[in-house]
């Protein structure tokens, strides 16, 4: 089997949510769907969540069908967290991180997959990769400001 170099992608976005309510919407994996209409079944299937060693289940519907087997590697609530994917003969490394800054959070990710899977559904898979990143950490960031401001208004 001959495996292709590596490919690599990153995305930065803002929220005007704290890095506490941000973690706790990101470690809802129940809210995931609300950030991609490609997700199927999620589940945790072995450890206790966002534990080292943890693993959580993901059924992708399109553009392709796949499990993805997520390992977290490392986590830190509030503050980052790693997991090794194996979908389709991929292995992927990503890490997101959640960064205090002024008026609220900086989150970042990065992903690094390698394998033989070159195109999904006719497209190069870093194209695919980054679209889906930077669609799903944009909607995830505006759930976190809606968040903030229905929390903000309650207390105010």
């Amino acid at each position: 089997m001959k495996f292709r170099m590596s490919q690599y992608v990153e995305f930065t976005v803002s929220t005007r949510a704290d890095r506490a309510l941000a973690w706790r919407l990101f470690s809802n994996f129940r809210l995931w769907p609300q950030f991609s209409d490609s997700y199927g079944e999620i589940k945790w299937i072995a450890g206790a969540p966002w534990r080292k060693g943890s693993r959580l289940q993901i059924k992708i519907l399109r553009p392709i069908q796949a499990c993805v087997d997520h390992v977290i590697t490392a986590c830190s609530p509030a503050n980052y967290v790693g997991w090794i994917d194996h979908a389709l003969g991929d292995t992927m490394e990503q890490w997101v991180t959640f960064e205090a800054v002024p008026g609220g959070t900086r989150i970042h990710t990065w992903a690094e997959v390698i394998g033989p899977i070159a195109e999904v559904d006719g497209r190069p898979i870093r194209q695919v990769l980054k679209e889906f990143i930077e669609a799903w950490y944009s909607r995830f960031s505006a759930a976190c400001d809606r968040e903030h401001d229905r929390e903000f208004v309650q207390i105010g």
